[in-house]
């Protein structure tokens, strides 16, 4: 059972709380271990919440998920995982991150309370309402780089990066239903009734509207992102953006995966080294000129 629960809770994609640490990067703060301490005891905490909402979401998922090819084999759908067992195990997990938080900061205890409100609603409700339920998990991603910003004092994090996430996020969304209609194909509506008021063409034209805007608006983040150098060197990460993100739509479009983004972040080789040499120029970049 405890097998089954550590799958539920998803650790694979944890990876997607990291965007905790964008105030502490962006601010010039990393080297700070007092604020580099509490923004890693955030980033756990958001793991122990995110679980907690993965729980209750395949809770509430349960029957479409036994009509999914790859999802009917999750632990609540399949049986392994009692009802009872998991809907302890949320609770568990809720208090663990929400009191803890807390002594943190209330903001962030607050941040992660609106969090898992929202993600319940969306799993019960918004989810089935198109184009809403790409902004419901871009509106989570925002809440992450939210967090962050009540761990430490923040001097120089630009409010173009709440823009920038919202962008992201949106791309990253829009990706994964895509792939979920190539996947499912005329089955797609059985497994997730908001695939119904999506089409692959009007997708593929939201794609496109997005990952364009998101390159621009993260050009202009490094021309006029507070405190910048004269020397601009931050514009010299571009180009690793554009390639990350042209990248993404080459393998939800042509390899036809994208499903789950985060095993593109964790399996993509060409991708995980755009990533990486994208980390490096920015730390070069926020801490060595």
């Amino acid at each position: 059972m405890l097998r089954a629960l550590l799958k539920t809770m998803r650790p694979r994609q944890w990876t997607k709380n990291v965007f905790v640490f964008a105030a502490l990067v962006f601010d010039g703060k990393l080297l700070h271990l007092h604020d580099f301490l509490r923004t890693l005891a955030g980033f756990g905490l958001f793991c122990l919440i995110s679980s907690a909402v993965y729980i209750f979401n395949d809770l509430l998922d349960v029957e479409a998920d036994r009509q999914h090819p790859v999802k009917k084999n999750r632990p609540i759908a399949s049986g392994k995982l009692s009802v009872p067992a998991a809907l302890t195990a949320g609770a568990i997990l809720s208090l663990l991150a929400i009191v803890p938080g807390y002594l943190l900061a209330w903001q962030f205890a607050l941040t992660i309370l609106v969090y898992i409100a929202m993600m319940l609603v969306y799993s019960r409700w918004l989810k089935h309402v198109p184009i809403l339920d790409v902004l419901i998990l871009a509106a989570g991603f925002v809440l992450r780089v939210h967090a962050g910003t009540t761990l430490i004092t923040v001097e120089r994090f630009s409010p173009w990066l709440y823009v920038l996430m919202t962008l992201l996020a949106l791309y990253l969304g829009f990706g994964k239903r895509r792939a979920e209609m190539a996947l499912l194909a005329e089955d797609a509506s059985n497994y997730r009734k908001v695939l119904d008021g999506y089409t692959i063409p009007l997708l593929d034209q939201f794609i496109t509207i997005v990952s364009g805007t998101t390159i621009v608006a993260y050009s202009l983040y490094t021309f006029f992102r507070p405190a910048a150098p004269d020397n601009h060197a931050l514009m010299l990460t571009i180009p690793f953006v554009i390639y990350a993100i042209f990248r993404y739509l080459y393998l939800i479009q042509v390899k036809q995966i994208g499903g789950e983004p985060e095993e593109i972040l964790l399996s993509d080789r060409p991708f995980q080294i755009s990533i990486f040499l994208w980390g490096l120029a920015v730390l070069a970049v926020f801490y060595l000129t």
